[in-house]
């Protein structure tokens, strides 16, 4: 296949827009900024669920609360009813005694009870105090992704900027080339990542090999306008002063 040579040499553009646009797609991929994200996510994620943890030991602690003041409430009743009959005067001495007996009972009934609110009422405060911090980790990995995604938005849009960039210069240099040589160039880019390289100090630039004396003094002479291939790797070769013929 004949190309003129300075068409050729355009392919080592073509080849280095090729070369960035591959390293855009890596760098998107691989992205720190989105690994970052992805940390402050989790860490978003542990902190609320230690948050919604705390919420419902306070949930807990609130309807424990809640039923042992009812109960102490409907003791109390009793004991009130109890000194009320007691007050009045108008039972027997057997009823009386039992009276007194209940009332007690109910007593000490309501002191374990009041006990028992006590300690709920103390593990309550040190509930809340666990779920105001967790609140304010929350908020503060709530601002570290926030921030985090800031970071990650612009990065992915230096990169838009860029792989815009590399496909208008791609689209403004695919005209220079015959369709044969493109089609050349985009299997060899498919298949082994570079299409095309610059032969250097009879090294190929694209697998860093160099060749054999052989095979330098075979494309030595063959005429600037063919298009040489890399007999290792396949890639367009490019010819210049640099290339040691």
């Amino acid at each position: 296949m004949n190309v003129e040579p300075s068409i050729q040499a355009q392919l080592l553009r073509l080849a280095e827009v090729d070369t960035e646009l591959t390293r855009i797609a890596h760098r998107r991929k691989v992205l720190p900024e989105q690994q970052e994200v992805d940390r402050f996510e989790a860490e978003r994620n542990a902190q609320k669920d230690a948050a919604v943890a705390v919420e419902i030991v306070l949930d807990d602690l609130d309807r424990d609360t809640r039923k042992l003041e009812g109960e102490i409430e409907a003791v109390r009743k009793r004991e009130d009813r109890d000194r009320g009959v007691l007050e009045a005067g108008s039972v027997g001495a057997k009823q009386l005694s039992e009276l007194q007996h209940e009332l007690g009972s109910l007593e000490r009934r309501r002191s374990v009870l009041e006990d028992e609110l006590l300690e709920v009422m103390e593990r309550r405060e040190a509930s809340a105090a666990d779920h105001e911090h967790a609140g304010a980790r929350l908020d503060r990995a709530e601002i570290d992704l926030a921030a985090a995604r800031d970071r990650r938005d612009a990065a992915l849009a230096d990169l838009e900027v860029a792989e815009q960039r590399c496909d208008t210069d791609r689209a403004n240099l695919l005209g220079a080339f015959p369709d044969e040589l493109l089609a050349i160039y985009d299997r060899q880019r498919a298949a082994h990542g570079t299409g095309a390289a610059l032969l250097r100090a009879r090294r190929c630039g694209a697998c860093r090999i160099e060749l054999d004396r052989g095979e330098i003094a075979r494309i030595a002479k063959t005429a600037p306008d063919v298009v040489v291939r890399c007999t290792e790797c396949g890639a367009v070769l490019v010819r210049t002063k640099e290339s040691g013929l």
